[in-house]
């Protein structure tokens, strides 16, 4: 959802004041003890939903998760969805300013989110003065996959609801994302979680008569009688 990011457009005061993208410690698959989660009771073999940071040793098996969670709806949009190559992928782990949470239930991949806290870069489908003039403050959804496996199970909704709390412990008023117009599953579930379209671009075309470069089948001739003595 959205565009790939590149160098940050803020001023170099502004970026050291955004929160830097904190790294899971090497072997503990979360950032600290204050995100470690807690342990479930004693006799509760219920599996749970597991949140967490990235860490670099997901990067491949993350990769494969988002090509099979887009893989349908790549086919049937005009906009590639994110993320369109794996070094793209592996250069936003390398960005400040991003942060990559990771759902999991027994140690399998469920859900993948990407938010910023800032629009990045220059190719970007958004205009910071759009919120700037209505006095928003957004969470960027940058990506957000469940797994097809476990759709209509309440991952989404658990994702959605780790957004928020992100976006309210920082401050912010909004969680902004984008979504293809022909993606009806997705723009149903966005709609019942109170979300509403603000402005956006419509892909549009009209077919036009164009003749073929190679001229259709001409009937052959038949050939010419020989003359008679």
């Amino acid at each position: 959802m959205g565009r790939p990011m590149a160098e940050s457009q803020s001023t170099p005061e502004e970026r050291r004041k955004r929160p830097a993208k904190r790294r899971a410690k090497a072997g503990s698959g979360d950032s600290g003890p204050a995100q470690r989660p807690k342990r479930a009771p004693r006799g509760d073999k219920q599996p749970a939903i597991v949140v967490r940071r990235i860490h670099r040793r997901d990067l491949n098996r993350v990769w494969e998760f988002l090509k099979l969670s887009f893989r349908d709806v790549n086919r049937a949009t005009v906009e590639y969805q994110r993320p369109r190559t794996k070094r793209r992928f592996l250069e936003t782990y390398e960005e400040e300013g991003v942060e990559q949470l990771l759902f999991t239930v027994k140690n399998e991949i469920v859900a993948y989110a990407e938010v910023t806290f800032e629009i990045l870069g220059q190719d970007t489908w958004l205009n910071p003065r759009y919120f700037e003039k209505r006095d928003m403050r957004p969470l960027y959804i940058e990506e957000l996959a469940v797994h097809p496996d476990y759709t209509g199970r309440g991952i989404g909704s658990f994702v959605m609801e780790q957004l928020e709390h992100l976006a309210r412990v920082r401050g912010l008023t909004h969680l902004v994302l984008e979504v293809a117009e022909n993606n009806e599953n997705a723009l149903a579930w966005y709609r019942k979680r109170s979300f509403r379209k603000l402005d956006a671009a419509i892909f549009m075309a009209r077919s036009l008569d164009v003749p073929d470069e190679l001229l259709p089948p001409r009937p052959l001739p038949p050939a010419p009688e020989e003359p008679t003595e």
